[in-house]
């Protein structure tokens, strides 16, 4: 009888460090992605020319109107 006790005992003991070491394992995990934010894809990369009319927009060189079909043309090709 005595043995059965210690054996359940080893047991209970081993499962609760099983459940301590994983509980431990995915509060880590949690932490981490929660650090590190969610995966943001890159903004596309604009050529030279939207820059240039990006630029003279900023510098009000030309009107919104201008800016915006001129942005439209670019993206057609």
């Amino acid at each position: 009888m005595n043995v059965f006790i210690a054996v359940a005992a080893i047991v209970v003991v081993l499962g609760l460090a099983f459940f301590f070491v994983l509980t431990v394992t995915e509060v880590g995990q949690l932490l981490t992605r929660r650090r590190t934010g969610p995966s943001i894809a890159p903004p596309p990369a604009t050529d030279a020319a939207t820059q240039e009319l990006r630029m003279r927009y900023a510098r009000g060189e030309i009107s919104r109107e201008e800016y915006l079909q001129r942005k439209i043309d670019l993206e057609e090709f």
